[in-house]
């Protein structure tokens, strides 16, 4: 029994050194320490450890690390590792580093972490700053004073503001700016013509307003790529006033013309009102004749004269009427 204990103490005394340093290898990066160490970065093993402990994985700060100490930068440790802790992105930071010091564009470690921690890509602005960005408008549509449409495609070139990136408007407000300046340039003109021959007075108009205000950007130049003509914009309100104030005095002339059939009922209406009257007054003519006559008002030679002259008075009316109809066949 004891040789079979002494046979296997080796084995179990090696194996548990192998678990032993596999734990270390994997919860201390010897490797990374090593790394470190070759590249001329001083880096404690147990500060590796330590990043560990605080939840950072080692090797998002140490490679990093050890690039910024070959590009001949001068970046702490504890630098990284907060802006590791605090959400940002290190390798991108330090890349954004070297490139604004191989381009001679101050950048200090806490401008540019700042910057990637408002959630812009400063190393894509370092890379904006040496090598400008061209932006593309869409068609801006601006009216000359002689009512033609002018559609004009605006090309701008921008570089980056490093100290204006934190807080900058960004593209968007550039484009929305030119825009308003070509809009306004173009309203601005007597004839489209003007436009048509001289699209660069709109780029050099524009350029002058200081568009890049309180944005991330600096204008480098604002060129004018294409310009169209639109519609006539002023034929066409011209027109829809025409049919507008057409509509109106359709309105009033039908209003009138209500207002007038209405008047003629009326006064047919009061018409057969007055013939109604008539006729009854008629009737009661011959009511009063007799009481006349009954009461001694009237004697009989004078009523005699009434039916004379009424029978003249139908006869007249009998020859007016045959003498119209002669005048109409005449005409005829």
């Amino acid at each position: 029994m004891d040789m079979d204990l002494t046979s296997i103490m080796p084995i179990i005394i090696i194996a548990i050194i192998l678990i032993a340093v596999a734990i270390l290898f994997t919860f201390v990066p010897v490797m990374l320490w090593i790394s470190a160490l070759a590249a001329g970065v001083k880096v404690g093993l147990f500060t590796l450890v330590g990043m560990r402990l605080r939840r950072v994985i080692p090797s998002r700060v140490i490679n990093p690390l050890i690039k910024a100490h070959k590009a001949g930068l001068n970046v702490k440790t504890n630098q990284l590792e907060s802006h590791y802790l605090a959400g940002g992105n290190v390798d991108r930071v330090v890349n954004a580093l070297i490139a604004a010091h191989r381009a001679n564009i101050e950048l200090p470690f806490e401008r540019g972490a700042a910057i990637d921690l408002a959630g812009r890509n400063v190393l894509e602005a370092v890379q904006m700053s040496v090598n400008p960005k061209v932006i593309e408008t869409p068609f801006i549509a601006g009216i000359a004073m002689d009512g033609i449409e002018v559609k004009a495609l605006a090309r701008i070139t921008v570089r980056a503001n490093i100290d204006r990136l934190v807080g900058g408007a960004g593209e968007e407000t550039v484009i929305a700016r030119v825009g308003e300046g070509v809009v306004s340039t173009i309203g601005s003109s007597e004839t489209h013509k003007q436009v048509l021959e001289n699209p660069d007075s709109i780029s050099h108009t524009v350029l002058a307003k200081g568009l890049d205000a309180g944005t991330a950007f600096e204008i480098l130049s604002i060129d004018i790529a294409d310009v169209d003509i639109g519609k006539n914009i002023g034929a066409i309100l011209q027109t829809d006033q025409a049919q507008a104030d057409k509509n109106i005095a359709q309105a009033k002339a039908e209003e009138r013309r209500a207002m007038a059939v209405a008047r003629e009922q009326e006064m047919s209406a009061r018409v057969e009102e007055m013939r109604a009257y008539v006729v009854e007054a008629e009737a009661d003519v011959p009511k009063a004749l007799a009481e006349a006559l009954r009461s001694g008002n009237l004697g009989v030679m004078d009523y005699m004269n009434y039916k004379n002259i009424d029978a003249d008075t139908d006869m007249r009316d009998t020859i007016g009427k045959l003498s119209d109809d002669h005048d109409h066949d005449d005409k005829k």
